[in-house]
């Protein structure tokens, strides 16, 4: 006989045994544990509280239970899921944790939500708002106000916060240390000192500059990428525009994400860099604005700041909009820092340590003054550097800082000074492209520069005539590169027209006819290739002739005027062999090797092949160094010699970036090889795979090209069975970025490959869990609870406590539940008994 008795804390069915002893309470130790602290939770409220007289008022809407003195929040918190699970991490390694950012990058809505979900291995968790506080002095007393802490006779501020805090394990949170980072770093070394199980979690704008801090810097939210499109799911996994959405919706319950609307609300958040108050601020306008209007408000710089502004009324003064968020960090700065902040305003595609010297010299500040006052504002986060290790170093201002600094900038009138500096600096980088004959196939350093350059241009109207036509005729060559060649030829146009481009000779219709030629504009690349070459004969000037001709060879080309290409090349050569480098002489050689080839010479072409190849190879950028490559893999496709056509291919295959045009051609050529080869299935798989590589880039390969390519595909097809062809572009779907590289170069085979997509993200996951830590995910999943799962496994629950912790860190879950539901995968299922019979028992 058994009579049933409920849990106090769920009410779950407990069991009771006829033979005596003292009854259950609780169902598990889980729930016995939350019993106690509810007892002394009770206990606590009942004490009397021991502020002080100066202590301010509780703050509205704190939380009931006393070891959580945090706010509660009145709107969602959107995203940070990696970030929560890195500070979880970063908190059991250290005890002094700064959370670092830009003004209004969410650094104490962050810090709050970590808090909140700590565990309850803290008995207090303590907020410090310092905002407020102006007077050093007081940083002692308003900390002890914040915890309650009374004085006592002989007792000194901090010994009373060492007492009262103790060898409790407590959190205390310092909210907005930047204006008194001095003392909050003295008094944090202090308390840390003397109260060996404290931790602090501070926020400020620069770190503390404490041994053993650990600073952990908030970046932007996530943004949708430029080519996102308007699929409502895909924006919606990212952050920012999820944070648009919850805070537009608030503001007008009618507003929805969708098609319509959905490329402007990405483009708003990209343009706001996901600066989480910029956010917001703009999303509070949805109820007003249209999308597209908002997006308006932003681009006129005049006006984006008076945009972002109605934040909330009962919020900090410093968030009631971004021109206040940003003015509390701008008076913290000396008028050095203020000077160079205002003028890096003018760069906004950013800036190396070189291009500031340049352009922020000046009223006493010079240029060894400049590295360590960038280094003082990156660390006062009012620039951020961006991602990489490549020299030099670059860093950016986020757009709504950067329209703060040039409100700063007009303000001070040093407008035009500053873009005459950095005009001057464009100039000279533009000056160090001028070697290479064929300057518009050459990398130059304005590539890196094009917004800069873009945006000076437009602002420096009437700043030396000569140098603003130089640099449009490098924005348009940047532009033509970059296979931009609307943008390239509207600006060309505008210099055709112009006298002031005549100085330039033939180097302005040259480039024209190229960026033609890109556009499939036949008959206008012709004419201004013609056009090119009739003034610089006029002008007598060898280098200019040459790259003139090569233009026009360049057109001929498009036109499949072989015979008249192969004649401009020719002439192309017998000029430079006078005035050119090797490098420019080896280069002309390979176009002259092209042309022959498409023209039926491929012995020539060959042998032109292995004449310059060697001289490209060593000396040549590389995809110049690509270009010749292919070339050469064509010439012997062409001759019959698969093996070493194959071999070119993948060498080029090998030193391009995957994600670049440049590498379809290799694939497109080992399409072609296979073709040769009687491989019409590996053929067929690599052509399909380019086909739908160049319709995501974006990118057509030339005519001749394409046809040949087409053709083998054709050829495939035809002797393929409608099941091998219908396998070989189902194959082509799953061969992409690397995948696609391993297939063509047959480093995998391509079946497995692709067979084994679906299972990467797993062994990915389990190779970051531990045998120990995949036998308690599985116990979870079962429903056991921690002192079940440590019975069972015979560990502490303690140590089972500490396995499902790292757990949730790396798998980026945050409850029981959803880790169970990670388990109830069937895939994983697999290798959870693949672990057990592979896992020594105890």
């Amino acid at each position: 006989m058994s009579r049933s008795r409920t849990c106090e804390i769920c009410g779950a069915a407990l069991i009771t045994r006829p033979h005596g002893g003292r009854p259950a309470r609780y169902c598990s130790n889980a729930c016995r544990q939350r019993a106690l602290r509810q007892r002394l939770a009770a206990r606590n409220a009942r004490r009397p509280q021991q502020a002080s007289a100066a202590a301010p008022p509780a703050t509205p809407g704190t939380a009931p239970s006393p070891d959580r003195a945090l706010p509660s929040s009145l709107d969602s918190f959107v995203g940070r899921r990696q970030e929560l699970s890195r500070l979880r991490e970063l908190l059991r390694s250290t005890r002094l944790l700064t959370l670092t950012g830009a003004g209004g990058v969410g650094k104490t809505r962050l810090a709050l939500e970590f808090a909140r979900g700590l565990p309850n291995r803290y008995a207090r968790v303590d907020l410090v708002e310092l905002d407020s506080l102006q007077d050093s002095a007081l940083l002692t007393q308003s900390v002890a106000a914040a915890l309650g802490v009374g004085e006592r006779a002989g007792r000194t501020g901090v010994d009373g916060l060492v007492r009262a805090i103790g060898e409790a394990t407590r959190l205390l949170v310092l909210d907005n240390c930047e204006h008194l980072a001095e003392p909050c770093a003295q008094l944090v070394a202090t308390l840390l000192g003397r109260c060996p199980r404290l931790r602090v979690l501070a926020t400020s704008r620069e770190p503390l500059r404490v041994p053993g801090e650990t600073v952990f810097r908030v970046g932007e939210l996530s943004v949708p990428s430029a080519g996102a499109g308007d699929d409502v799911a895909a924006l919606l996994r990212t952050d920012a525009v999820r944070l648009f959405v919850d805070r537009a919706t608030s503001s007008s319950p009618g507003f929805s994400l969708h098609r319509g609307n959905g490329r402007l609300v990405a483009e708003i958040c990209r343009r706001l860099d996901g600066l989480t108050l910029a956010v917001e601020l703009a999303a509070r306008h949805a109820g007003t604005l249209a999308p597209g209007d908002i997006l308006a408000g932003l681009d006129d710089q005049l006006s984006q700041l008076d945009l972002l502004t109605g934040g909330s009324r009962t919020g900090p003064r410093r968030h009631s909009g971004l021109a206040a968020a940003v003015d509390w960090s701008h008076r913290l700065l000396d008028p050095a820092e203020q000077a160079v902040f205002r003028r890096l305003a003018v760069l906004v595609g950013g800036f190396d340590v070189a291009a500031a010297r340049t352009v922020c010299v000046g009223g006493g500040i010079g240029p060894g003054q400049v590295r360590g006052i960038l280094c003082a504002l990156e660390a006062k986060s009012l620039i951020v550097r961006l991602p990489g290790d490549e020299a030099p170093t670059r860093f950016r201002q986020l757009s709504a800082i950067r329209a703060y600094a040039m409100d700063r900038l007009r303000a001070s009138g040093e407008v035009p000074a500053t873009l005459r500096r950095a005009l001057a600096w464009l100039t000279e980088l533009a000056d160090r492209g001028c070697g290479d004959v064929v300057a518009d196939q050459a990398s130059s350093p304005l590539m890196a520069e094009r917004d800069n350059l873009a945006s000076v241009l437009a602002c420096a109207t009437g700043h030396g005539a000569a140098a603003q036509v130089r640099l449009t005729l490098g924005l348009a060559r940047v532009h033509y590169q970059q296979e931009q060649p609307s943008a390239a030829r509207a600006l060309l146009t505008g210099l055709l027209r112009g006298a002031d481009g005549r100085a330039l000779g033939g180097e302005i219709p040259a480039l024209a006819a190229r960026a033609a030629c890109q556009q499939a504009d036949l008959p206008a690349s012709l004419r201004l290739g013609e056009q090119a070459v009739e003034l610089e004969r006029l002008r007598h000037d060898p280098a200019g002739l040459a790259n003139a001709l090569d233009a026009r060879a360049a057109a001929r080309l498009c036109r499949e005027e072989f015979t008249e290409a192969v004649a401009d090349l020719r002439e192309c050569l017998e000029v430079l062999a006078s005035v050119g480098t090797p490098q420019d002489i080896a280069w002309c050689t390979h176009h002259l090797a092209w042309a022959l080839l498409q023209a039926g010479g491929e012995l020539e072409a060959d042998e032109l092949m292995s004449r310059c190849l060697p001289v490209l190879r060593e000396h040549a950028p590389w995809p110049r160094t690509a270009a010749a490559l292919h070339t050469a893999g064509a010439v012997r496709l062409a001759l019959g010699q698969l093996k070493s056509a194959e071999a070119l291919f993948a060498e080029v295959l090998r030193i391009t970036p995957g994600a670049s045009f440049h590498s379809l051609y290799p694939v497109e050529g080992l399409a072609l090889v296979a073709a040769e080869s009687g491989d019409m299935r590996r053929a067929l798989r690599l052509y399909e795979a380019s086909v739908r590589a160049r319709r995501l880039l974006d990118t057509e390969p030339e005519a001749s090209w394409r046809r040949r390519t087409e053709e083998a595909a054709e050829r495939a097809r035809t002797v393929l069975s409608p099941a091998e062809r219908d396998a070989a572009v189902v194959g082509a779907r799953g061969l992409h970025g690397e995948r696609l590289v391993a297939y063509a170069l047959r480093t995998r085979d391509g079946a497995a490959v692709h067979g084994r997509a679906a299972a990467l993200p797993i062994a990915d996951e389990r190779s970051r869990l531990t045998a120990r830590e995949f036998m308690v995910v599985e116990l979870v999943a079962e429903g056991l609870t921690n002192r079940k799962i440590a019975d069972q496994l015979g560990l502490s629950v303690h140590t089972v406590a500490t396995h499902l912790d790292k757990v949730r860190d790396k798998l980026g879950l945050r409850s029981r539940t959803q880790i169970a539901l990670w388990a109830a995968d069937e895939n994983r299922k697999v290798w959870f008994r693949d672990i057990r019979h592979a896992t020594p028992e105890g």
